[in-house]
């Protein structure tokens, strides 16, 4: 075991980056032909999404081939044209007779802040990321869309610190692999949930770490529209259709209330994908094969544990994660 998303097979992880603007963008593949199934749950009041609607257990689409974390807010979802064109030239996409679409749905951080506010993921750095997207090992941290990244920004960004992104992965008995990617940018602080101890937020002058919801009443100039997010992927060898892989995406946002705190605010897009790459279905009206576990109990299973990789992969996200001159990083600050 690898410990991250690529623990389930099928799943391809690449990653692209402007270290210079300090943005950048991960690409999440899956195995063609058949792709995966996904669903997907926003619970924060400001997402910047593309083709989410796509995944709605009444959506006519049932396969996904890819998904894209970007920083660079809206204008970073341009990035996915870029997965696109890669997955097109690979002869992958729905197949509509005269042309086969790549199904790429995405969501954004906002990073403009954070380095140059001119730089931004763009259709070839998607390229890149998607071209350089493995089945194996991946940096995790202060790069892909995480580069950018930041937390605890409830004093201003000048308390703020680094964000990052992660991973982490568990197998189960009977064969089931659920395993999860987060890229944090909240505005909230980043907790150790079997401890409660804060290892990433904003930061007084005496060298401590504050909790942000005893803050939030003197932080009205510092909350403006949409400059924080959480995103997250589950995925998965079980074998769902639309209706349960939602479901999963729905549960699998306690990882991120067991961790992030505030979360879900009006300011943050947090959204969750859920990937189950267990095979081709025959239909979105067809119950699936039996897999790794049974059909019944399956999103319950995967949403549980799910809910726990993504605390995982927060907590690696910050921990992994490189501080700038002006930002620093969980491991700089002897909180580890």
């Amino acid at each position: 075991m690898l410990g991250n998303l690529c623990d389930v097979p099928g799943v391809h992880v690449g990653h692209a980056a402007d270290r210079t603007g300090l943005t950048g963008c991960t690409a999440v593949l899956f195995d063609a032909p058949a792709g995966a199934v996904v669903g997907v749950d926003v619970r924060g009041s400001s997402p910047g999404t593309r083709e989410t609607d796509m995944l709605s257990p009444i959506g006519r689409v049932g396969e996904t081939h890819a998904l894209l974390l970007t920083g660079g807010s809206a204008f970073g979802l341009g990035a996915a044209d870029g997965v696109v064109r890669f997955l097109e030239e690979k002869g992958v996409g729905y197949d509509v007779w005269v042309a086969r679409i790549p199904i790429v749905p995405a969501a954004v951080i906002f990073d403009l802040a954070t380095g140059d506010p001119t730089a931004r993921p763009d259709a070839s750095m998607g390229y890149e990321a998607a071209a350089a997207a493995r089945s194996g090992d991946f940096a995790q941290g202060s790069v892909g869309v995480g580069t950018g990244a930041t937390v605890g920004k409830v004093l201003g960004p000048e308390r703020a610190m680094k964000g990052g992104v992660g991973s982490a992965s568990v197998s189960l008995p009977d064969g089931l692999v659920v395993a999860a990617l987060a890229v944090v940018n909240a505005f909230g602080d980043v907790r150790d949930p079997s401890t409660g101890r804060i290892l990433a937020g904003p930061r007084l002058d005496d060298g401590t770490l504050a909790d942000s919801v005893e803050h939030l009443m003197e932080a009205s100039r510092f909350m403006r529209w949409g400059e924080n997010t959480t995103l997250g992927i589950v995925a998965t060898n079980a074998r769902l259709t639309k209706p349960p892989a939602t479901k999963v995406a729905q549960m699998a946002h306690d990882g991120l209330a067991r961790t992030v705190s505030p979360v879900h605010t009006s300011i943050d897009g947090d959204t969750i994908f859920a990937a189950s790459v267990g095979g081709p279905l025959e239909g979105e009206d067809a119950d699936p094969p039996e897999g790794p576990v049974g059909v019944v109990a399956a999103p319950d299973v995967v949403g549980a544990w799910g809910a726990r990789m993504i605390s995982a992969a927060v907590l690696r996200a910050v921990l992994d994660a490189s501080g700038t001159p002006d930002l620093p990083a969980a491991s700089e600050i002897g909180l580890e």
